[in-house]
């Protein structure tokens, strides 16, 4: 799977999460939050494990109770926090093998690009900065609701 898709993977995960710690705060299990996902628990915890890792949420083991929930307030965790969890990588990457310097686009593609990219994910790193996952449930309970099913809810 891409990187960019586990990273909107984790997004629904954690606003799922802050829009049922506003009801009630517990740890949820995996096969809870793969339903509003739409996918897979046992590849939802993978991506979990990160968001762990990370400190985003939380784990409880075991039985009774066991599951997952948020780590900290929805308003204290920002969407970078989020993309500096599950993207190991830059968001572009240059060349795997070296261009043919003899060429003048191969000789200069690469420093050309870099400016680009480091500028770019600069400008996008800001913004997911500046958004945080209550803000991304409140808009998306504006877009959900305007579209959802009567009684649909999870």
């Amino acid at each position: 799977m891409a990187v960019v898709s586990r990273y909107t993977l984790a997004l629904h995960i954690l606003s799922w999460l802050a829009f049922r710690a506003e009801k009630k705060d517990e740890f949820l299990p995996s096969d809870r939050i793969a339903n509003s996902v739409n996918t897979s628990p046992v590849f939802l915890r993978r991506i979990l494990g990160q968001l762990a890792k990370a400190g985003l949420v939380l784990v409880q083991h075991g039985g009774t109770g066991a599951g997952w929930k948020l780590a900290r307030k929805a308003e204290e965790i920002s969407l970078l926090d989020v993309y500096e969890a599950v993207v190991p990588t830059p968001l572009f990457e240059l060349h795997h093998s070296q261009p043919n310097p003899k060429c003048l686009v191969g000789k200069g593609i690469q420093p050309a690009l870099r400016d680009i990219y480091e500028e770019s994910e600069v400008a996008m790193k800001q913004r997911l900065a500046g958004t945080s996952i209550a803000e991304l449930v409140t808009s998306s309970l504006a877009y959900g609701s305007a579209q959802a099913e009567p009684g649909f809810e999870h």
